[in-house]
């Protein structure tokens, strides 16, 4: 092969290869709630400071999906979770530049939006629209001027009027939206069909298997 055909065959192979290279996440964000991370609470029984349910922190969703995530890109992230329940119990008006101050200055390439189950029932058109227009400002408060891989999952408890908002709330700003709506179908995958729980609530969260069904779903919408 003659020198220049050599180099115009390695050059094409350059670009294909850059084309097809999988981005390398630096800094994960995971803001959710109890099934993301919760602190020991003694008057439900939890002395766990993870994922509710999860029979340990290694096997909730956050900590599988990030261990697959290194596997696949061959180095660990940064990591931050947050538990915003408050943001979901009252959304509307929401202090989100004063009390997600860590999230947003934490400047994330891979942001997870976990939320949905604690928000208050959807009771009319505009409620789902008041909840489409507070994600949305959250969600564009954490990504700023940059341009990080963005997943929001559905309700774990399926829910259509949440889950619609939520998915128009991701379209908002261009990211990806993994809808986890059959997971609560199959009740072998609640903590309850793992081990006993004193609480019912608690019972009620995904077990590990539950955990690792939405660290996959996650996985599995990553670009």
């Amino acid at each position: 092969m003659c020198p220049l055909l050599r180099l115009l065959v390695v050059s094409v192979i350059a670009i294909v290869s850059s084309a097809h290279a999988q981005p390398v996440f630096k800094k994960v964000l995971f803001l959710g709630n109890s099934i993301t991370k919760h602190g020991p609470k003694a008057d439900i029984d939890w002395s766990g400071n993870w994922g509710m349910a999860a029979s340990a922190e290694a096997k909730d969703y956050v900590h599988v999906f990030t261990k697959s995530l290194t596997d696949k890109q061959g180095a660990a992230p940064e990591v931050l979770v947050k538990n915003i329940a408050d943001f979901e119990r009252a959304y509307a008006g929401y202090d989100i530049t004063g009390k997600l101050k860590e999230p947003i200055d934490f400047a994330a390439d891979l942001i997870v939006l976990a939320i949905g189950e604690n928000v208050p029932a959807l009771k009319s058109a505009d409620d789902a629209t008041k909840l489409q227009a507070s994600v949305t400002q959250l969600l564009k408060a954490v990504k700023g001027d940059r341009k990080p891989v963005i997943l929001v999952r559905s309700c774990f408890w399926a829910n259509e009027a949440k889950d619609a908002a939520l998915k128009r709330a991701c379209d908002d700003v261009g990211g990806i939206y993994v809808d986890l709506g059959t997971l609560s179908k199959d009740k072998t995958l609640y903590g309850r069909a793992e081990r006993e729980f004193k609480n019912a609530g608690v019972a009620n969260h995904p077990g590990d298997k539950g955990m690792a069904a939405i660290a996959e779903a996650l996985m599995k919408a990553l670009p």
